[in-house]
């Protein structure tokens, strides 16, 4: 057996960690009670964990056209939105409240990554509306159309 190319082992690692993940959010969303308030839960993450398995099965068997993989500098633009979004999901939803952590880390995996330059007014005024925007179909979305239990803490 040949050893993996580099871009092709980043896909297993990667795809590996996703699924990881992926069957320990299924495990949380099946043990945790009420049941009822994790019916939806546990919908998404059965369907997240069969197309990260899927995924992982795939890059093993070599399956998965890979390309070139990460490069230090893609992963080095890549790093500030995951430290945003691990800190989002291990703290700041508990800690905020679901409706106000998923506000400011929007608006900042936003600013992080909008193109739009940071020097100008208009720019951080359609950061603001489309930051709402998202928190309406957001609030819309869990708390009216499918009564979602999120975490609810100080704010929210």
């Amino acid at each position: 057996m040949s050893t993996p190319s580099l871009p092709r082992l980043q896909h297993i690692v990667g795809s590996g960690i996703v699924a990881a993940v992926g069957i320990w959010v299924s495990y949380v969303s099946y043990t945790q009670q009420p049941s009822e308030a994790f019916l939806f839960p546990r919908l998404i993450a059965t369907v997240f964990v069969v197309l990260a398995l899927w995924t992982f099965a795939k890059a093993c068997l070599g399956w998965t056209k890979v390309g070139n993989g990460i490069s230090v500098r893609q992963f080095t633009n890549l790093l500030p939105g995951l430290l945003v979004s691990l800190i989002y999901i291990f703290w700041a939803a508990k800690a905020f409240g679901f409706y106000t952590a998923t506000t400011v880390a929007f608006f900042i995996l936003l600013s992080l990554y909008d193109p739009a330059p940071h020097t100008a007014v208009r720019s951080w005024l359609m950061r603001i509306l489309i930051t709402a925007c998202f928190m309406v179909v957001m609030y819309g979305l869990f708390a009216q159309l499918l009564n979602v239990y999120t975490p609810r803490e100080v704010f929210f």
